[in-house]
């Protein structure tokens, strides 16, 4: 049975699926669940056990294993800091990250003076394995990898994340971002006490509809987080967003209805793409990247003119005219294909 959404709130005019949120929302029970606060909840410091007990089991690894950041962002910023702040001497530590990728990674790499190297994406968008391990210098710090993609929604192998793993230096990590791995691929995570320099972050603000509430997670050894634990305020993570998460989590009839969803809505787009001759990569993701080519303008500026909002991917190493369309909400995909299709009906 599919979940009936409701229109986006007048604060958010128009369709948003250009920033791979869950555009239905968030899980009623977790507005029920907000909803019980006391006025004395919000009058103190939150606690964190609870929710950190609830996310330790639903992702199978021990308290002391799980820590909770205020949206992966802040996770990432925190590997920064903890990992690639230059020494007083010598050269500025390395990050290595394949391209495309998350614009995240090289602000949080640049804030904290290392030297970012980029590792120039293959044809297909298959995971560049030999050019990362090519780009393994005694200064790299941190190997920052994406799986499933964002924004090629290609899903990096954990054989691959393994091997890139034994390969770095001593003191260096593998940050792996699992942004979007609800919706496919195979996760780092049942492997990660057995390689105690990889890092692995999970958000809240895909599947769960929780991006407004700012909520994420990093897994990784006890050991290995312990340095991350200091590069994050105390209380970062607020007193809703701690209550929200053990409700999103415990709904997971919610969850298993978006990710059924995003697969058709997925399936509708490839199909839409052949019609219109256009090329598109098979997502693990809830998005498709496809390139619309010449016609990309004309696509952009008509969806904008229905107030239909996509990413324009054109500057991205590999992603000359591509456009990344967020594929979620079936209804919502349903209206994106109807939009596009009377754009390109329009031409002359």
């Amino acid at each position: 049975m599919t979940m009936q959404y409701e229109k986006p709130a007048e604060l958010y005019a128009g369709l948003r699926l250009h920033q791979n949120e869950h555009t239905g929302g968030c899980s009623r029970k977790v507005l029920q669940a907000l909803a019980r606060l006391t006025r004395e909840q919000i009058g103190q410091y939150p606690p964190y056990a609870t929710a950190i007990d609830v996310c330790a089991r639903h992702v199978g690894l021990a308290a002391d294993e799980v820590m909770l950041v205020n949206g992966l962002d802040e996770g990432i910023l925190a590997m920064a800091i903890a990992f690639l702040r230059p020494g007083s001497d010598g050269p500025a530590p390395e990050a290595i990250v394949p391209k495309p990728a998350f614009e995240v990674f090289d602000v949080a790499v640049g804030v904290v003076g290392a030297r970012l190297v980029e590792v120039m994406p293959l044809s297909d968008f298959a995971f560049p394995l030999d050019g990362v391990l090519s780009a393994i210098t005694p200064r790299t710090r941190a190997v920052i990898v994406t799986s499933p993609n964002n924004p090629t929604g290609v899903s990096t192998p954990v054989a691959a994340i393994q091997t890139i793993a034994r390969r770095v230096p001593t003191g260096a990590i593998v940050f792996v971002d699992e942004a979007y791995i609800d919706f496919g691929g195979q996760s780092f995570v049942p492997a990660v006490r057995d390689f105690p320099n990889v890092v692995v972050g999970r958000t809240f603000s895909k599947a769960y509809g929780l991006a407004g509430l700012r909520v994420g997670l990093l897994l990784a050894c006890a050991d290995t987080l312990r340095p991350l634990r200091l590069a994050v305020p105390v209380y970062s993570i607020n007193v809703a967003a701690t209550v929200a998460v053990v409700a999103a989590i415990e709904d997971s009839a919610y969850r298993e209805d978006y990710v059924r969803q995003t697969a058709a809505s997925k399936a509708l787009l490839y199909d839409a793409c052949a019609r219109w001759g256009f090329q598109y990569w098979p997502s693990d993701g809830n998005f498709v990247l496809v390139r619309t080519g010449e016609r990309t303008k004309r696509v952009l500026d008509g969806v904008n003119g229905r107030e239909i909002y996509l990413k324009d991917r054109s500057g991205e190493p590999g992603c000359a005219g591509c456009i990344r369309m967020t594929t979620g909400v079936l209804d919502h995909t349903k209206r994106l294909i109807a939009a596009i299709e009377e754009i390109l009906c329009g031409e002359p």
